[in-house]
């Protein structure tokens, strides 16, 4: 790819409102994942792994971690002249101010960025998948057809199919309709919310969708239903590698131990395609004579002293003697205190879990912290920067969130700080 043919718009600025306490105080794409990474390095990775070097990150919600970790680009090789990584937030022009309202209102407000460097395809991104994708062969594909847009699609199970937006094809793939969460699904491509556009329809869509007050502002429900209503050609783009959407609780957990169950799916020292991400310079990890690590995966700084199954920690993670942890997700900084016993738990950074604590999947019962409505498959789930009481029991399905209001004789926080 040339420098100047495309450039890539990566939205990161969703508040990602069903991961619950993991993303109080920080954006979706900023979450830690897989033990050494980001989420938003995964769209990073692939736009660098598939030469493009121009990337706008439309951050909002809760920008600061986000526009911290991502920086002037280095990592992902994105600081160089006249390309790079550039951090884009909502700012006030001479015609006002505003929130970003919807996916395409977001790249609307970021036209002058997109014009300023004259790009002919535009690439439009989520930062909130997990996968690896070589978006260079799918503007090959979106320029041989002479698409006005391609979007990528992913077989689902016929089963899951109306739980996504589903792109019915024609021949050669080519998009004759486009239906949002529907009942009786006539196909199972699902839209990745991956798009290549050619910068001058998807401009002129844009404009005339601002300038609609009915609109949602939204590249799903508004731009491609519109651009199919014109006639202009959209094509599907089938890709058959790994990739999930991390927004649930449910789904980040799974993916974390997929990990560790498919490593062959979601190979992460694949060095033809490597995931590049900012990691704070840590000594070796240390496993103690007592300690028994089984099926995980860890990273620098952490220090196992007790027994780790299936499980996968960030960077100065500490688990005591006498400690189990098993199918856990603990994020950087996370302490398990000796005697606690967990399982299927979601940890944030920095929490500490006291002497004996018992939390998971295996704890019967419900408690003040039970959520049912973001926590299933006896999930349990921690905020950050929190120090859980000594002998604590957590039953499945709880959310522990500093603000929830729950009796003095059942809170098992002890102490919050920050991280």
């Amino acid at each position: 790819m040339a420098r100047t043919e495309v450039v890539a718009m990566i939205l990161a600025g969703g508040q990602g409102s069903r991961l619950g306490v993991l993303t109080k105080t920080v954006a979706k794409p900023a979450v830690p994942f897989g033990s050494r990474y980001r989420i938003i390095d995964f769209p990073l990775s692939n736009c660098v792994n598939s030469g493009i070097e121009i990337v706008g990150v439309l951050t909002q919600y809760q920008p600061l971690a986000l526009n911290t970790y991502v920086g002037n680009g280095h990592p992902w090789d994105l600081d160089r002249n006249n390309a790079g990584a550039y951090i884009l937030p909502p700012y006030q022009s001479n015609a006002g101010s505003d929130w970003y309202k919807g996916t395409a209102n977001a790249i609307y407000q970021n036209m002058s960025f997109i014009d300023d460097n004259d790009p002919e395809y535009v690439v439009i991104l989520s930062g909130d998948h997990i996968y690896k994708m070589d978006y260079a062969a799918m503007l090959k594909s979106h320029i041989e057809k002479g698409a006005d847009a391609t979007i990528a699609v992913y077989e689902v199970p016929w089963e899951e199919a109306p739980r996504f937006g589903i792109l019915n094809t024609k021949e050669d793939d080519v998009i004759e309709e486009f239906e949002e969460k529907p009942a009786k699904p006539k196909s199972n491509l699902a839209s990745m919310g991956v798009y290549i556009f050619t910068w001058s329809v998807l401009r002129q869509a844009l404009i005339e969708d601002e300038a609609n007050p009915d609109s949602n502002n939204d590249f799903g429900k508004n731009i491609v239903p519109n651009l199919l209503a014109q006639g202009k050609k959209l094509c599907a783009y089938r890709f058959s590698g790994y990739w999930k959407d991390v927004g649930t609780i449910s789904s980040l957990w799974e993916t974390n131990m997929d990990i560790l169950d498919k490593p062959e799916e979601i190979n992460l020292v694949d060095r033809s395609w490597k995931i590049f991400s900012r990691n704070p310079v840590k000594p070796s990890h240390f496993i103690g004579s007592g300690a028994k690590v089984k099926n995980s995966a860890l990273t620098d700084g952490c220090r196992i002293f007790g027994d780790v199954e299936h499980s996968v920690l960030s960077e100065s993670v500490i688990v005591e003697k006498g400690a189990i942890v098993k199918d856990c997700v603990l994020m950087p900084g996370v302490v398990v205190k000796e005697g606690a016993h967990i399982e299927r738990c979601l940890i944030d950074v920095g929490t500490i879990i006291g002497k004996d604590v018992k939390a998971g999947n295996f704890v019967e019962g419900e408690g003040p912290y039970t959520n049912h409505k973001i926590c299933s498959e006896g999930i349990c789930v921690f905020e950050r920067g929190l120090k859980i009481k000594d002998g604590a029991v957590i039953p499945a399905n709880s959310m522990v969130d500093s603000d929830l209001e729950v009796p003095d004789d059942q809170n098992i926080i002890e102490s919050t700080f920050r991280t």
